[in-house]
């Protein structure tokens, strides 16, 4: 369970809502190359629903290739999704107090420390490169 991970994840709709995708990477701390990447369309949500979406579909990828880690630190720039989930700031719709349950069973799940810190977009481009590769797919 000696494993730290680094993990850039983005949500973002077109039209808001509109649809919407996230995209996201895994680091092993410390290390230039992702050992993996996600891309993916959601369907119409807001850009926070797809904020949330990303970080929980990241988690449960990580339960899946990783099992138990000993912390995981995620990087995103959404000022209202990290103070949500870091405790800063109230958590007002139903839905996004869903989103929040869901992660934390997760966090429970994966055993390690979670820390949420928020970048700027510039620091955040492959994941949000990873949204906008989604969104621009024809289905």
């Amino acid at each position: 369970m000696e494993r730290k991970l680094e993990v850039y994840v983005d949500g973002g709709s077109r039209g808001n809502p509109g649809e919407a995708a996230i995209g996201g990477a895994v680091f092993l701390k410390g290390e230039e190359k992702p050992v993996f990447t996600f891309s993916k369309r959601i369907g119409v949500a807001t850009n926070n629903e797809a904020e949330y979406k990303a970080v929980i579909h990241a988690l449960r990828l990580i339960k899946e290739k990783f099992g138990k880690v000993e912390e995981v630190r995620f990087f995103m720039d959404s000022q209202l999704v990290v103070n949500q989930l870091n405790g800063l700031f109230k958590v007002k719709k139903g839905r996004f107090r869903e989103f929040i349950f869901q992660i934390r069973a997760l966090e429970s799940e994966i055993g390690g420390r979670v820390v949420y810190k928020l970048v700027p977009r510039e620091r955040n481009r492959l994941a949000d490169k990873l949204v906008n590769l989604a969104l621009d797919k024809k289905e």
